[in-house]
């Protein structure tokens, strides 16, 4: 039987068969009683409790996803396929941040999340928190035979009084703690209280031997950090430290640097949102050369410009185990961009990388994106959106995508100055093989219809692919159209065009057509 749009599908995608439904259920248990970085705030379940959960998440996705169904009138169910995976996905996420839910005979303490090892209080609205409901909240830490060993006091903000009643909880726990969150702990306190508030209890902890530590959003500044200065000067067995809208000023920075005695087994380390600029950068460097394990390294927003940026790059040449590394928001400029690209050579386990907003302009880029096809890591995201990019570097990063075909998931280019000779350059690399390409980022890049189009013929039929982003470009209404057209069978997969500017003429008045745009920029190349 033959529909207006030629043979209808014979594969239905909806209802799923009851073995679906049943490995839903386990890869659920399995994210729920796996680690994961989820995990190392909220804890994991038994798998009993997991069990039992996974159940009603799988059921309330699958009648959320049949209302979908439904409500379409789809001939091959992808939409109530989406539904079903997503629906699951967020219930999921919902509950392993606020835990089991408790039984109806049991006392609950709002925001109070408490697993056999992990004890949480972050959950629910930022609160002050005084003397009296400090006592009730950590109440279970004082019990006899609790077996925490991870705390999570964040999103409470700690007087002297309050401090006081949990530094002396802590203190008798500091023998068996592993991981201890800090993080807002202070919010909206006066300085001189914050940072006694910050010294209680650095104090408490000093001589825990933790492997993950997290003093985000603090505002720390150098006294802050020093007022943690006990517990910092303690360590020397971390795996984890975030210091993210820490205040990370220079002088923080060193004193980052003077007070962590060692951080030869750190594997993350996260700053983010601070005033460290080249002063700060060239002090953390030290920190990061000392890292030889590190995996996991962000130094995003912290006004490093060129110098910080490459004495940074030098330091991560010692880091030959990293897999993730996020420099977005800096003034590296196109020779840090250099530099760094000499450090990536040595990083065969990349598989993240984001420098967004650097300001590399082609030399910086396309030294990156040169080394980067040359290392052999699974690379499945990159990122480099607003750094001056035009089509002179889109044969490098072309070049550098179809090196890493296997195994890319996202590319970001957005806002850079690709035009449609870039665009139409990527556009043929990625008709390659592609297999789990996901996400396609060049929005904002003065593309006219026939990159746009490229682009667009290129990932529409990938069969995980699920977003293409060319907003804020310069497509015609015909270009948009047929944009549309291209995706008319996975509507999904293309986001919005309403943002485009098509303010030359239609394409209909245009003589160059993608194959010569791309002839044109080779014969400039070689020029």
């Amino acid at each position: 039987m033959e529909s207006p749009h030629g043979p209808m599908r014979s594969i239905k995608l909806w209802p799923p068969s009851h073995t679906t439904r049943l490995l839903l259920v386990d890869r659920i248990v399995k994210n729920f009683t796996t680690p994961s970085i989820l995990s190392r705030k909220y804890g994991l379940l038994s798998k009993e409790e997991a069990e039992e959960e996974a159940k009603h998440i799988e059921s309330a996705g699958f009648i959320a996803a049949a209302q979908q169904f439904e409500k379409d009138h789809e001939t091959d169910g992808a939409s109530a396929v989406q539904v079903y995976a997503k629906e699951s996905s967020k219930l999921m996420v919902e509950f392993i941040k606020t835990g089991p839910r408790p039984k109806e005979s049991q006392e609950t303490i709002p925001g109070l999340v408490a697993s056999d090892h992990v004890f949480d209080i972050s959950g629910g609205r930022r609160a002050f928190i005084d003397a009296e409901e400090a006592k009730e909240l950590l109440k279970p830490l004082n019990e006899p035979g609790n077996k925490f060993t991870k705390i999570c006091f964040s999103n409470r903000s700690f007087g002297l009084a309050a401090a006081h009643v949990a530094a002396s909880v802590l203190s008798g726990l500091k023998d068996r703690l592993t991981e201890v969150d800090l993080s807002d702990i202070v919010t909206r306190r006066p300085e001189p209280e914050a940072v006694e508030v910050m010294r209680m209890f650095s104090s408490a902890l000093e001589g825990c031997k933790l492997s993950y530590l997290n003093l985000s959003n603090n505002v720390l500044g150098e006294k802050g950090v020093r007022a943690f200065g006990d517990l910092l000067r303690s360590q020397s067995d971390l795996l984890e430290v975030y210091l993210m809208s820490a205040g990370i000023t220079p002088e923080a920075a060193k004193a980052v640097c003077e007070l962590v005695p060692s951080t030869g087994k750190l594997k993350v380390l996260h700053f983010h949102h601070s005033k460290m600029g080249d002063e700060g950068a060239i002090a953390i460097s030290q920190l990061v050369k000392g890292s030889p394990n590190l995996e996991d390294f962000r130094c995003s927003s912290a006004r490093v410009g060129s110098v910080g940026g490459i004495a940074l790059a030098e330091a991560l040449k010692t880091c030959t185990l990293l897999k993730k590394l996020d420099l977005r928001d800096n003034m590296f400029g196109p020779k840090a961009g250099v530099a760094l690209s000499n450090s990536l050579s040595m990083h065969a386990n990349l598989t993240e990388i984001y420098l967004s907003y650097m300001n590399l302009g082609n030399e910086g880029a396309i030294a990156i994106a040169n080394v980067l096809k040359t290392i052999k890591s699974t690379l499945e995201i990159i990122e480099m959106a607003g750094n001056n990019i035009t089509f002179e570097a889109a044969k490098a990063l072309a070049d550098c995508m179809v090196s890493k075909k296997h195994s890319l998931t996202k590319i970001n280019l957005s806002e850079n100055e690709l035009k449609d000779q870039g665009a139409i350059t990527i556009g043929k690399a990625l008709e390659d093989d592609f297999q789990w390409l996901c996400i396609v980022d060049l929005s904002a890049n003065g593309i006219e219809t026939d990159g746009g189009m490229s682009l667009a013929k290129a990932v529409a039929d990938k069969p995980v692919f699920r977003l293409l982003n060319i907003n804020g470009n310069l497509l015609s209404y015909k270009g948009i159209e047929g944009v549309r057209e291209i995706f008319k069978n996975f509507p999904r997969k293309i986001g919005p065009l309403d943002d485009n500017d098509p303010h030359d003429k239609d394409d209909d008045d245009k003589s160059d057509e993608p194959e010569s745009k791309l002839k044109d920029l080779e014969t400039s190349r070689k020029e």
